[in-house]
């Protein structure tokens, strides 16, 4: 229940500064979070960037104050939620709502309004969610890292999966393979050579560090590789059902979204700076995928 207050504490916090300055480090403050890990958590719930939220709420407010009519001019407006001209205000209402800010203030002329949101635990069907709960002393990774925008914009590749993609097409992901030494005795004999690590540092307010990675052993040749320590953890460790490829992106979305909505609000654990690993494996032919998260009890 401290997690539903805290998530809906931060969307109070929203709410009162639409027609104002938003902090995202008061966003995460206000969630007991960092700004990378509830915007993380956000997206996952609602399936909606916080900054499209916020988008929609404000041109949502802005829609009625139209509607009440009056004397406000339209670059008030415009100014009040967050626009620097008439122009871009107009070309955001427009995208939202189908129509021009002048044609708001004409009776019957239909629009579009994005509610206030309200995080609620809500009763779902009894399909089980496996996992297990490891603690683990600390060990090395190393590999390729990329720092991403969370809104997933900037200079390419822009987003995780573009890395995958392109480290698969030049050959970074074999040269990772061979690089890397033997499995560590605490994971599965299954799991392949190369995973992904996330947020296991601090890179800003809105980036988070994703690395393409593999773990070091004594043969581990890591000369031109990024080298992270993992400190001792606590894991909660999701293993998906195996699937085939085509299934994949399928498979990790639902993982991901189940953690936040379903385990973690209800486990009495909270995550550990948003720290994660993706683990990729094959069993029977078939891939698979472990999640995870490190957690502390609260």
């Amino acid at each position: 229940m401290e997690w539903l207050e805290r998530m809906n504490r931060a969307v109070d916090y929203i709410e009162a500064n639409l027609a104002g300055e938003i902090e995202m480090s008061e966003v995460a403050r206000v969630a007991c979070s960092s700004s990378y890990q509830f915007q993380r958590m956000f997206s996952f719930i609602t399936e909606v960037t916080l900054a499209e939220y916020i988008r929609r709420r404000r041109l949502t407010l802005a829609a009625l104050e139209l509607q009440q009519g009056g004397s406000v001019k339209v670059i008030d407006i415009a100014v009040k939620y967050g626009y620097e001209s008439p122009v871009s205000f107009a070309r955001a209402f427009q995208s939202l709502h189908g129509i021009t800010p002048a044609m708001a203030r004409h009776d019957g002329i239909e629009m579009k309004a994005y509610p206030r949101l309200s995080f609620l635990i809500t009763i779902k069907g009894a399909e089980a969610m496996n996992y297990r709960i490891e603690t683990k002393e600390s060990f090395e990774v190393f590999g390729i890292e990329g720092v991403f925008r969370i809104e997933g914009d900037g200079e390419a590749p822009q987003t995780p999966a573009k890395l995958w993609e392109q480290s698969h097409a030049n050959g970074d992901v074999k040269r990772l393979e061979s690089c890397a030494g033997e499995l560590p005795l605490f994971v599965s004999r299954d799991l392949h050579s190369v995973h992904a690590l996330c947020s296991y540092r601090k890179t800003g307010l809105d980036t988070f560090p994703y690395m393409l990675c593999a773990f070091r052993d004594e043969s581990s040749n890591t000369e031109g590789y990024t080298s992270v320590t993992i400190p001792a953890l606590t894991w909660a460790i999701f293993p998906s059902d195996p699937h085939p490829w085509d299934q994949f992106n399928e498979t990790i979305e639902k993982l991901y979204h189940r953690f936040y909505t379903e385990w973690l609000p209800s486990a009495g654990y909270e995550q550990v700076e948003g720290m994660e690993f993706e683990m990729y494996g094959e069993k029977n032919g078939l891939n698979y995928i472990e999640l995870w998260f490190a957690v502390r009890k609260v």
